[in-house]
């Protein structure tokens, strides 16, 4: 199993991952068990006491806890929480998509719902063996949804963007000015960059605000600010361009 990989983003530069091990991910994957049979344990709990007075429903919400226990923890955790569990947090490390972008609520589906295949036919036997021959260090599961379990970049200086595309405008589009003159091609690099960048580290930031976003800025007229980050001007930029054209 391979300990990095590289990816070709968009913008046309190398972006490095460490693939998370079999150590890190099975301890990320014990922790997870560990709060799942706590939460059933309780669950199971509180619904042998509801059994008592209503037996019908409660055996429909059994159901779901089982369903909840076996998916839907990983399921959940992984969409809404940008491709971690709690386990996968501890150990620093995260799913996301097989090319670098985050990790898709169908893509959790899959890979999660396919671990089923991974335990065959006994004690994750083809899980086990898809990571040690897989470029990506990747299992059944993570083939077919197409994404991989990396170690967590970790910026010095994280920047959270401020919201995904709305129709409500940006804070900052006063400062941004007409983006009428911007192309296609220069929306979809500066989109790119803003949903990739707090995954970024943090040279491939520098050089990516540099590379992509300074020449579009120089070319529409927008001046730096020193005491605004240059993401969020490109997330006016985006939101304003995407919504004067129909795009939102």
């Amino acid at each position: 199993m391979p300990a990095e990989f590289a990816i070709l983003t968009p913008e046309k530069v190398a972006v490095q991952f460490r693939v998370a091990g079999i150590g890190s991910r099975t301890i990320a994957y014990l922790v997870d068990i560990f709060l799942v049979l706590l939460i059933t344990m309780f669950g199971t709990f509180v619904l042998g006491l509801l059994g008592l007075i209503l037996p019908g429903p409660s055996q429909l919400i059994m159901a779901l806890l089982l369903l909840f226990s076996l998916f839907g923890y990983w399921i959940l955790f992984e969409s809404l929480w940008n491709g971690q569990t709690v386990g996968k947090r501890l150990m620093g490390i995260r799913v996301k998509m097989a090319d670098g972008s985050p990790i898709v609520p169908a893509a959790a589906f899959m890979r999660n719902f396919l671990r089923v295949a991974d335990f065959l036919p006994s004690f994750y036997t083809v899980g086990l063996v898809s990571m040690f021959f897989s470029e990506k260090g990747q299992r059944l599961g993570d083939i077919i949804a197409n994404t991989v379990v990396v170690h967590e970049t970790r910026n010095v200086e994280p920047v959270a963007l401020t919201s995904p595309l709305t129709d409500v405008e940006h804070p900052l589009e006063p400062l941004v000015g007409d983006v009428r003159r911007m192309t296609p091609d220069e929306y979809v690099a500066i989109k790119t960059l803003c949903d990739r960048y707090p995954e970024l580290p943090p040279r491939i930031q520098r050089d990516l605000t540099t590379g992509v976003w300074q020449p579009v800025a120089n070319r529409l007229g927008i001046p730096e600010y020193r005491d605004i980050h240059p993401v969020y001007l490109m997330e006016a930029v985006v939101m304003k361009y995407a919504r004067e054209h129909g795009l939102l």
